[in-house]
């Protein structure tokens, strides 16, 4: 019986225990250099009557019986030495049986049958039958686990076994085989009976006991694979069915989850490939306790590595049908325990997909079955909120990504979103982030409008809402996540205009369901798409007779004006300003004047109605007028109406400085360089005279309210379109004016209300250098800017 102990009373009963092994250890050795045999014998029982203490811990003992074993070694060769010099081994074998105790008989029993069995005067099988049928006697866990294990130690190099020395009769591996199997069943019986013994407050005590006594019972099953005669018929005729007999049959969690690894661990690889079935058999009648998880996940991790190893050995799987019996049991066992937590289940299917991916990685439609089998086995379950069943459901969806790099495989698979539905809302959008990760590292094209259907619904937690509460609601990675949308935008895409209007409306569908908060990150990446679907249809005509043609830059034109329409609700005009020139601009490559005018017309309307910050309209007018500028498509009408818009709205900005900049830059809007027709100067001067007229304001209110002027930078802005318009070859901007522009500047400078501010100077100056530079050019230039006076 197991009793409870302090480690003080344990150190003390070792030392004890040892001091007495040591005492009859130094008359054995004088009895054995005397050579006193009955001396030798008695001396060596007492010796070993200290392995009979019940008072010390598996640990503990441990240490007593290897001091023990190391003198045990010294009597065995002492008794070979007597067969030597003529003492017969049948008598010694009979004398040790006349030992007082039956725990130091057996031992001697033991080291005399190995000196007999060596002798060969008997055969061995019958000696070793007779052995282990006597070690019955001891019945006490512990005691009977070591004497059991000393009888294996010393029998190992003794067994029948091919080429040994006591091989005898073709029945002799047999006959070892079935040696070690009694032996293991014996002493499997002593572990299990271990967790019976004591109260059950000490379970805990006991079970950790009962671990480090569990290598004592697996080294026979390492035994009985090292026996070379063991071959793949004997082991799946009698080794396997045997061993998982006892594994079943003991009825013990610790004993069956250790003894399943083991089987696992120490027999080859091919042998557990062609028994499969035999020992996944054994699975669903474990205890509903027994960490299954971990014992097949080890087993076809094994399976997988050994696939891995040699291409050869692939067509044994299919033979066997390794995938189907897998899957089959793994069903069953997960039937037979219906306490089985969801993460267990699941983590059982993801050892399987992985075991599918590493040994048949070209059967797509295997690895959809292990993700149905997980589907099916999880549905009718409460959400999964559970952290554990979480993880193993991301490692679920990321193998296929890990495997193929390729989200478009992951797209065949039929089950993998109904993988995803049973995540909750948080761990959708992370697994979403990652398919969108594995897509842009490997930079995987979705080349039609079905897959993006499909992928838009795998990550459908970052492109819409999910009820997240405000408390849940963290911008940063709100952000990041929608600029992660942004970015898989851009990577939709296909050669066929058809196919990619097809695409672009997929996306907006989804886009458009987003939620205003969302709109700003996705409406933009796709907007730009279809701009670039507009450019690559610039060549098309823009009417085709008798062609039902599915895309057309009008038809994209159209989906692009209620896109950015959609943004209003937002709202966020500088953003849909911005798009709208962006359209404009292409319409115009296009050669489509209605559309460009009509997106100019949404543009002014903004400007208008929703761009209120002074700021913004600021950046907003010079926007209008730089994209103006290029435009080409539009008559002498519908340019002039909106020319006429931009200075007008330049003119009314809140402050004069920004008001001057404006006007000067609407000069641009009538001399174009590459336009023919499209060089007014007397509408430039018009421009550049009433923008100075600002600046002339702007300075005399810096006067009134600051008592002094302002800096002359808006002159010397103003000079240098003078100068630009006159190299430019504007008849109207003639030297004369723009000398009276530089003497109107010198003399602000040089006013007593005048600050001086360095960088307004710089500017000045080096407009001055600019201006002597293009003398000394010479030619038709020089001689222009010789009228101007520096």
């Amino acid at each position: 019986m197991l009793l409870e102990i302090s480690g003080e009373d344990e150190e003390k009963w070792l030392a004890e225990g040892v001091a007495g092994l040591q005492h009859n250890a130094f008359f054995m050795h004088r009895a054995l250099d005397s050579n006193n045999l009955r001396d030798a014998l008695k001396y060596s029982a007492q010796m070993l009557s200290e392995l009979r203490t019940s008072r010390l811990s598996p640990h503990k003992y441990y240490e007593l019986y290897m001091r023990a074993f190391d003198e045990l070694r010294k009597l065995e060769m002492f008794f070979k030495e007597e067969t030597k010099r003529g003492s017969s081994v049948i008598d010694l074998y009979e004398l040790v049986q006349h030992s007082g105790n039956i725990l130091p008989r057996l031992y001697l029993l033991c080291t005399i049958g190995s000196v007999y069995i060596k002798s060969k005067e008997a055969p061995s099988k019958d000696i070793l039958k007779d052995i282990v049928e006597m070690c019955r006697g001891i019945q006490n866990p512990v005691r009977g686990l070591f004497l059991r294990s000393y009888l294996s130690q010393i029998s190992r190099d003794k067994l029948l076994d091919i080429g040994s020395e006591y091989e005898g009769d073709g029945d002799g591996v047999i006959d070892a085989v079935e040696f070690v199997l009694q032996n293991f069943t014996e002493m499997n019986k002593l572990w299990v009976r271990m967790h019976y013994l004591g109260p059950v407050r000490e379970k805990e005590k006991r079970v950790k006991e009962r671990s480090e006594l569990r290598d004592l019972v697996g080294k026979n099953l390492h035994i009985l694979s090292q026996i070379d005669g063991v071959d793949l018929d004997m082991y799946k005729e009698i080794v396997l069915p045997r061993v998982l007999e006892q594994v079943v049959n003991c009825k013990d969690e610790l004993a069956q989850h250790y003894l399943m690894d083991c089987i696992i661990q120490v027999f080859p690889d091919e042998y557990h490939l062609q028994t499969l079935e035999l020992l996944l058999g054994a699975c669903p009648q474990l205890q509903p306790t027994v960490d299954i998880l971990t014992v097949l996940s080890q087993l076809m991790d094994r399976l997988s590595n050994y696939a891995a190893s040699s291409p050869e050995v692939l067509p044994e799987f299919l033979q066997v049908e390794a995938f189907a019996k897998l899957s089959t049991y793994i069903g069953k066992v997960i039937d037979s325990q219906s306490e089985m937590p969801t993460f267990g289940t699941i983590g059982l299917y993801v050892s399987l997909l992985t075991f599918t991916l590493r040994v048949h990685p070209d059967r797509l439609d295997y690895v959809d079955e292990v993700l149905g089998a997980c589907v099916k086995k999880i549905s009718g379950k409460p959400k999964i909120e559970d952290s554990k069943a979480t993880k193993q459901i991301v490692s679920l969806l990321s193998a296929p990504l890990e495997k193929y790099n390729d989200i478009d495989t992951a797209l065949k698979l039929s089950n993998y979103p109904r993988i995803m539905d049973h995540l909750d809302n948080a761990t959708k959008k992370i697994m979403a982030v990652v398919i969108i990760q594995s897509i842009m590292n490997n930079n995987t094209c979705i080349a039609t409008a079905d897959k993006v259907e499909a992928l838009f619904d795998l990550i459908k937690g970052l492109i819409k809402d999910m009820d997240v509460t405000l408390d849940e609601f963290d911008e940063e990675d709100f952000q990041e996540e929608q600029n992660s949308v942004a970015r898989l935008i851009h990577m939709l895409y296909n050669d066929d205009p058809g196919e990619m209007l097809e695409i672009i409306c997929t996306v907006r569908k989804h886009v458009l369901l987003g939620g205003p908060k969302r709109l700003l990150f996705t409406v933009p990446p796709l907007i730009f798409s279809a701009l670039k679907l507009v450019r690559r249809l610039q060549g098309q005509e823009r009417d085709v007779d008798g062609e039902d043609v599915y895309a057309t830059p009008k038809k994209i034109f159209q989906i692009l004006n209620q896109t950015i329409e959609a943004l209003s609700s937002v709202p966020s005009p500088e953003l849909s300003l911005r798009l709208y020139l962006q359209c404009a601009e292409a319409a115009n490559d296009c050669d489509l004047e209605p559309i460009a005018y009509e997106f100019f017309t949404q543009a002014f309307i903004l400007y208008e109605e929703e761009v209120a910050d002074s700021k913004a309209q600021v950046t907003a007018i010079h926007l209008i007028i730089g994209t103006l500028q290029r435009m080409n498509v539009f008559g002498v009408e519908n340019r002039d109406t909106l020319t006429h818009k931009a200075t007008g709205y330049s003119a009314k900005l809140l402050k004069k400085p920004d008001q001057c900049s404006a006007v000067y830059a609407c000069s641009h809007l009538f001399w174009v360089d590459d336009q023919d027709g499209i060089k007014d100067g007397e509408r430039v001067l018009l421009c550049l005279k009433r923008a100075l007229k600002i600046a002339n304001a702007a300075q005399q209110m810096a006067n009134v309210t600051k008592g002094s002027s302002g800096p002359v930078t808006l002159f010397v802005e103003i000079l240098n379109k003078y100068l630009y318009f006159f190299e430019k070859g504007n008849p109207h901007i003639t030297s004369s004016a723009i000398n009276g522009l530089i003497e109107l500047i010198m003399t602000e400078m040089q006013s007593d209300s005048s600050i001086s501010v360095p960088s307004a100077d710089a500017f000045f100056s080096s407009t001055l250098r600019y201006i002597q530079y293009q003398k000394q050019k010479g030619g038709s230039i020089g001689e222009k800017f010789e009228l101007i006076k520096v």
